[in-house]
């Protein structure tokens, strides 16, 4: 009886240093890990819905309200993913500086990025890393919202309404996207498609964070960070000369867009 009394007791014991261990490198790694995890799991998945049919509200203010409030939140949530990013690539910059190696879901993760900007890097060093930083930053909404509205025509052209491209952003490969009923004769390039606005956005803030095309953009963004100012819609559109042919003719227009649509962005007159 005494040594089954033993058997059972040391069973028990067993089991609690079991339970214990499971507690501690499952649970509480995961419920510590799982606030992130759940928001950023809620940003990538935002979804916007049907699109509206722009071109069928005839009334102004009301085309415009509806035009900036469909696609707000996802310029908003892409920039809240990238403020993670961001912040992520600081903490392993001072974690590299302050000795501690990198885990393996850190370097996996930090890979990750690294190939979202399309920067090349063959080792994970300080100085390797934080050039990185003036590609992992946010693009002001209301920049992101004017573009659009200008480029698609507040939703109502052929290239937002078939192919949900709301930049009128290029590809190269034939039957890549539309072919524009005004393509030079010799030029090869059609109008990108994508699956849903969302990824329109994504595909289009991407592109602004990484093309040689918009480094000035990249750029100016990095100096006023420095300086300790706030990169607003109207100090960095500067950046994007080189988005139209039009270059500096396309940035007035986008200047005056933004003082003229100001009441809308700033939602104002979200009940117009």
């Amino acid at each position: 009886m005494k040594i089954g009394n033993i058997g059972k007791i040391t069973f028990a014991l067993g089991l609690a240093v079991f339970t214990l261990l499971a507690i501690r490198l499952f649970i509480i790694p995961q419920t510590a890990q799982s606030p992130e995890r759940t928001l950023l799991g809620h940003l990538h998945n935002i979804d916007l819905g049907e699109m509206p049919e722009f071109a069928d509200i005839n009334d102004i203010p009301t085309k415009k309200v509806t035009f900036f409030n469909y696609l707000r939140p996802a310029i908003e949530a892409q920039n809240q993913i990238i403020i993670h990013e961001r912040q992520f690539v600081l903490a392993i910059i001072e974690q590299i500086d302050n000795g501690i190696g990198l885990s393996s879901a850190d370097e996996q993760r930090l890979q990750s990025i690294v190939n979202k900007y399309q920067y090349d890097v063959k080792s994970f060093t300080s100085s390797t890393l934080s050039p990185l930083l003036k590609r992992i930053d946010i693009i002001p909404v209301n920049m992101v919202l004017v573009q659009a509205a200008n480029e698609s025509g507040w939703g109502s052209s052929r290239f937002a309404t078939e192919g949900f491209n709301f930049f009128g952003q290029w590809c190269f490969t034939e039957g890549c996207g539309l072919v524009p009923t005004s393509r030079d004769q010799g030029k090869n390039h059609e109008v990108a498609v994508f699956d849903s606005p969302k990824d329109s956005i994504i595909a289009y803030m991407i592109n602004l964070n990484t093309h040689s095309a918009y480094r000035l953009f990249r750029s100016i963004r990095s100096d006023l960070r420095e300086q300790k100012i706030k990169p607003t819609a109207e100090k960095l559109v500067f950046g994007l000369v080189n988005y139209s042919e039009r270059k500096h003719e396309y940035i007035d227009e986008l200047l005056e867009m933004l003082k003229h649509n100001k009441p809308y962005l700033t939602g104002t007159k979200a009940n117009a």
